[in-house]
């Protein structure tokens, strides 16, 4: 007979198999970026080819904005193991679909499927790491999180841009290795018992009011995080900078930067967001500000690794905050809304620099008024701390 899933204990072969699962939903974001204009040249003669490429690149982060909640409604009321699973193998099939699909609607219709598989694996990864981990080592364990998060989106980029050399639908195959997980997932992970609130007196009611703090600062968060992985590129080309081995190199010690920051959060984090998240706006602020006035490539990198320090603090500090109000019974909800706050502030990060680049003059112009942002955004923090409204430290 089965051991008791009550007395079951997670330690570090569970929070890895989480942690590699969180990463599947970076693929989205990357993956496909270097093959773009591979794509863009295959459907040339499509009605509309320029607006649905971008498109498939961009969707999946949409479809997880929008779906998550429902996602993490799920999560609280079925299982997180079973919607997990199902989620993993149906991943494959969405992801690879282009492999097969000769039809550029029908690639954008599986990319927006792959984005509600994203919801769910983003969600029941991120609540069973919440689930399984209490205190300083669950802080620990969402500082992992942002640092592999981050190193994935790297690794992922440069993955894509090496299977594109044989053929743009080369990198969907990277779609195919959540299927290496669905059997580890179905050995070592399990979902915790649930309560009777849940299994006799329907769901527990979110306290709403206390997570949408965290929740609509996160929007706001994820917008001037991805500034730098999103738009860093542009800039370098502006400054004339254009051999793509280069650039790669600025990008990825801007990668690292982030990967500094959540290490950091994993040592500090017991500050709370009553210290951390003052503190990681203002570096944020710094850095977009720095990057908005260089003039050289070595002033934009710095000014670029001291924003994406900030943003590898800032994230976990964000998410911690909103694990800080949710019991058990309420996680998988909150961490869904969670979740969907933060991508949809990935997904309007271009669209709003494309928008304030307009009224300013260009990129740097943009990326100067989301330096003003973030920095009214310390100031708030730091004022919201000092009235007592910010919790001084994560909950075990």
């Amino acid at each position: 007979m089965p051991v008791s899933e009550v007395t079951r204990r997670a330690g570090r072969f569970q929070g890895v198999l989480l942690l590699l699962g969180s990463c599947l939903p970076i693929l989205g974001a990357v993956l496909i970026a270097p093959v773009l204009p591979d794509i863009q040249d295959h459907f040339a003669g499509v009605a509309g080819a320029e607006a649905l490429v971008p498109v498939a690149l961009t969707i999946p982060a949409l479809a997880v904005g929008l779906l998550a909640p429902f996602a993490g409604r799920i999560v609280d009321a079925v299982d997180r193991k079973r919607l997990l699973l199902g989620a993993l193998a149906v991943y494959a099939i969405v992801g690879t679909a282009p492999l097969w699909l000769d039809s550029l609607p029908a690639i954008v219709a599986s990319r927006a499927l792959v984005g509600v598989t994203e919801a769910a694996i983003m969600t029941c990864c991120t609540t069973l790491l919440g689930d399984y981990f209490s205190g300083a080592a669950r802080d620990r364990w969402l500082a992992l999180q942002t640092v592999c998060t981050a190193l994935a989106a790297t690794l992922f980029f440069v993955l894509g841009g090496a299977l594109g050399s044989a053929g743009w639908r080369t990198p969907f195959w990277a779609y195919a290795v959540s299927l290496v997980l669905v059997p580890l997932m179905a050995l070592f992970i399990w979902s915790p018992a649930r309560g009777d609130a849940v299994a006799g007196r329907g769901l527990v009611p979110v306290p709403w009011r206390l997570l949408a703090a965290p929740v609509g600062v996160t929007l706001f968060g994820a917008i001037v995080f991805y500034v730098i992985p999103v738009e860093f590129s542009f800039v370098l080309d502006e400054l004339g900078v254009t051999a793509t081995s280069t650039i790669g190199l600025a990008t990825a010690i801007t990668s690292l930067a982030t990967v500094a920051g959540a290490l950091t959060f994993g040592r500090v984090s017991r500050r709370g967001p009553v210290t951390l998240l003052p503190v990681a706006f203002a570096l944020v602020a710094v850095g977009l500000g720095v990057v908005a006035a260089s003039g050289s490539m070595p002033v934009a990198v710095g000014g670029a690794s001291i924003s994406s320090y900030g943003a590898g603090l800032l994230l976990p500090t964000l998410l911690t905050w909103a694990m800080s109000v949710l019991s058990f019974e309420q996680r998988g909800r909150g961490t869904g809304t969670w979740t969907a706050s933060f991508f949809i502030g990935q997904f309007v990060c271009p669209l709003l620099v494309l928008a304030l680049g307009a009224g300013t003059g260009g990129l740097f112009g943009a990326i100067g008024v989301l330096a003003v942002a973030a920095a009214i955004a310390a100031l708030a923090s730091f004022t919201a701390s000092r009235a007592g409204h910010l919790p001084v430290g994560a909950a075990e």
